[in-house]
């Protein structure tokens, strides 16, 4: 037989007791906090290809003083958006696994940008995929936040990717009298080209290509110029589904897309620039293509929507299904 009135007595004094902790503050379950996310990568299908957008990390930005309007012009369309400056840019790269190859458009910064970034590596294997085997690196352009990651300590850090990048990009940051003629706080740049791809060359691993270009059956490279001399916007296409990596056609989505004409330091060409983005961003506007914009929040994905006189992004739907 249970002794009810010992049972109450038990509870009574449990009672007691929660409510004596509470009246001295003490915590029930107090624990750390993580201050850590969950492994940056993301998938969906395109047709047959699967796409696996990975995060390189995030970096802040004064893009105030970064791009060429005024300062209020930027920090008022950043508030509109729930942002400030400094802003936490995203550094994405994508990799697309076509049931053939394995490719990854762009490479991250791995060492170049600073401590917050570098993380393309970790993620990619988080994701299930190895650096040995990607077949393919698609790079976009040759600035240091897409191109670090290829090498680690001097070490091919993809050992069996080829890589390909438009030859106007390869002459111009692999030249060392382009870079004597360059302002000190761009050597770095070139610095940073050299590094990531002299060993690929030395392992006959660099194929640069010229201009618009067919690689493989639905994998083409499409001149972007302006913000670099080769600048390369890549498009894949499964199963009449296509999906156009945009690289650093935009880096500011909340002001960038309402305003394509406002360009950025970054650029080499400005007036180029903004022509080659508003003659791109129109084009994937009218077609409904996917975009992977490299800088645009994790993970990166969305459409375009021509909206008055600039552009709507509208990003992917989270999804768990293929």
């Amino acid at each position: 037989m249970f002794n009810v009135k010992k049972l109450l007595m038990a509870a009574s004094l449990s009672s007691m007791t929660a409510v004596a902790l509470l009246a001295s503050g003490a915590a029930m379950a107090a624990a750390p906090m993580a201050k850590t996310p969950a492994p940056g990568y993301f998938r969906v299908m395109l047709g047959a290809f699967e796409i696996t957008p990975i995060s390189d990390g995030t970096v802040e930005l004064q893009v105030e003083k970064l791009l060429a309007q005024p300062v209020a012009a930027t920090n008022h369309a950043l508030s509109k958006v729930f942002l400030m400056t400094p802003l936490e840019t995203s550094v994405n790269a994508f990799v697309v696994n076509t049931g053939t190859k394995l490719i990854l458009i762009d490479s991250g910064a791995g060492s170049l940008f600073g401590p917050t970034l570098g993380k393309l590596v970790a993620n990619l294997k988080a994701s299930g995929y190895e650096p040995s085997q990607i077949d393919d690196i698609f790079i976009t352009h040759l600035h240091p936040d897409h191109i670090g990651g290829l090498v680690a300590n001097g070490e091919l850090v993809f050992p069996n990717a080829v890589i390909h990048a438009d030859q106007h990009d390869v002459e111009y940051w692999l030249s060392k009298d382009n870079m004597d003629k360059a302002p000190e706080d761009q050597k770095g740049m070139f610095q940073g080209a050299m590094a990531s791809l002299n060993p690929y060359i030395a392992a006959k691993r660099l194929l640069p290509f010229t201009g618009n270009t067919e690689f493989m059956p639905g994998v083409r490279g499409f001149s972007s110029y302006g913000h670099t001399v080769g600048h390369t916007v890549y498009e894949v296409e499964s199963k009449e589904q296509r999906l156009k990596f945009i690289g650093d056609l935009i880096h500011v989505g909340g002001v960038q897309f309402a305003h394509p004409e406002v360009t950025i330091q970054f650029d080499t060409h400005q007036k180029e620039a903004a022509a080659t983005r508003e003659r791109v961003f129109n084009e994937a506007a009218r077609d409904g293509v996917l975009i992977g914009a490299a800088h645009i929040q994790f993970p990166g994905l969305g459409h375009l929507q021509k909206d008055k006189k600039g552009f709507e992004w509208v990003p992917v739907n989270f999804t768990q299904m293929h």
